[in-house]
């Protein structure tokens, strides 16, 4: 099994071909067999994997996995402890409800590189950073997160996926992960997906094939609230 970090830049997409000439992977990997585990935006920056194993790609990109994905985000304005508060309780948006995420204000990142082309910042515009972890994958998510609590997204930085991190790779840059690190990471996912699939084809209880006058006195009534 191979796994590759791949710093993406901006403006590249996350596959080797394009119909429409935008810049694609293949300017920058030679990899034979190896392909996306998920996608991050054209408009978005750092950490892509890549694999040519199709189970842990699957895995990665399963739906509802609980895998955490860190990001550092330049927004405009100065966000409010209201702000954050609302991103870790989590976000009503057009697609419903997100998971509550990490969030926390933090310094320009450490060796962060620059962008090409620069954002354009208007005059006096007061911008800053924040770290986000999220362990969903929604279309532009994070963007429209930041928006709805009154922050639009500047520049968006993918800096970790799960325990792998961008730290040391220049745009456009790939390395191999380590190899013990990439089979834990493998055989941590696939158990969970194993787990998550078991709960999920479970038959449900059979129905009884009558009810008391008790149980059809509940027929119709709201059950209490279980999320308490």
């Amino acid at each position: 099994m191979r796994l590759l970090l791949f710093n993406k830049p901006f403006r590249v997409l996350t596959r080797f071909t394009s119909g429409d000439g935008r810049p694609t992977l293949a300017r920058y990997l030679s990899a034979a067999g190896v392909y996306p585990a998920g996608r991050l935006d054209y408009d978005s920056e750092g950490l892509l994997l890549l694999t040519d194993d199709p189970r842990l790609r699957g895995a990665i990109t399963e739906p509802g996995r609980a895998l955490e994905k860190t990001y550092w985000v330049q927004v405009e304005g100065e966000p409010t402890d209201a702000a954050l508060a609302s991103l870790r309780r989590g976000i009503q948006l057009a697609d419903g409800p997100t998971r509550p995420a990490r969030a926390r204000r933090i310094e320009s990142p450490a060796g962060l590189w620059p962008r090409e082309p620069p954002i354009r910042i208007r005059l006096r515009l007061q911008t800053a950073w924040l770290e986000l972890a999220i362990c969903e994958g929604r279309n532009r998510q994070v963007r429209r997160m930041t928006a709805a609590v009154g922050f639009p997204t500047l520049r968006l930085i993918r800096a970790a996926v799960g325990p792998f991190t961008v730290a040391g790779l220049a745009p456009g840059e790939a390395r191999e992960a380590e190899a013990l690190q990439a089979a834990a990471f493998r055989a941590g996912l696939l158990a969970v997906s194993g787990r998550a699939r078991g709960v999920r084809s479970a038959s449900p209880p059979p129905s009884p094939a009558r009810s008391s006058a008790a149980d059809r006195r509940w027929i119709g009534r709201p059950g209490r609230d279980r999320r308490r």
